[in-house]
């Protein structure tokens, strides 16, 4: 089952997909473009992944002092860096290099703690698509992404939909790719993490608690390309949704 959250009329909304559109709880069925999407669940700690694909960690290898043998690159991510489908992220002015990265965001369903790698997928409710944008200009390092990269207001996209667990028969096959005004320009499985779901979580859970809400971003395949003020960048993965962004500039986002 798909479910999505969203603000229509000074009110959150349950949704499910509908051929007009998405359909509200109430029955009402409304266009895309009528309602204010929102992350698909209610977030709790957002996870993020660096590295997490081995084509990715060869694309930028003459910048990196870190191999796929080392442990999971992890940091976390503020409630104010999230945005739901179609809304828009801010490219800030004088910046040379700004990029996507399609995900596969994986929603924790019940508390976790010291998980075996055999019990992990039990912990897991369901999945969604997660666009989350980095500035390569505000980099310290390659391989230690610090704050204005990684936690900017609005950079971190995630839905459109929660795909129940259940629905998703193997999440370690799942296409993915990125297309910017209409054009692919990443395209990636999930058969080549460096480190499964199951390892993620039972890494995680070794010190740390997961619990009901939680979102682990497992990171992106190579391709990450420059993007502008004014493209659409649509983030796919099959099985699970197509995110919908646009970039602007300053002025449209209030700075």
């Amino acid at each position: 089952m798909k479910t999505a959250r969203v603000a229509y009329q000074g009110a959150v909304h349950a949704a499910v997909p509908h051929e007009a559109g998405l359909q509200l709880a109430d029955g009402r069925v409304l266009a895309e473009q009528q309602v204010v999407w929102l992350p698909p669940f209610e977030v709790g700690t957002v996870i993020a992944l660096g590295l997490n694909y081995a084509d990715h960690v060869k694309e930028l290898a003459k910048e990196l002092t870190v191999s796929t043998q080392d442990e999971p690159l992890v940091f976390f991510k503020g409630p104010g860096s999230l945005l739901g489908h179609r809304g828009a992220t801010r490219r800030p002015a004088g910046v040379q290099f700004m990029h996507y990265e399609c995900e596969l965001a994986v929603v924790i369903g019940a508390t976790a703690r010291r998980v075996r790698r055999a019990d992990a997928m039990r912990h897991v409710a369901g999945y969604t698509v997660c666009n989350d944008y980095a500035v390569r200009d505000y980099l310290e390092n390659w391989y230690r992404p610090n704050l204005r990269v990684k936690n900017r207001d609005g950079a971190t996209v995630l839905g459109p939909w929660f795909v129940e667990a259940a629905d998703v028969p193997d999440p370690h096959a799942l296409a993915l790719r990125t297309l910017v005004n209409g054009r692919v320009t990443q395209q990636g499985c999930t058969a080549d993490f460096v480190n499964d779901i199951p390892a993620l979580i039972e890494y995680l859970s070794s010190f740390m608690t997961l619990r009901a809400g939680d979102v682990i971003l497992t990171g992106t395949p190579d391709g990450v390309v420059n993007v502008n003020m004014g493209d659409e960048v649509v983030t796919e993965i099959d099985g699970i949704g197509r995110l919908v962004n646009t970039i602007v500039g300053d002025d449209d986002h209030g700075r």
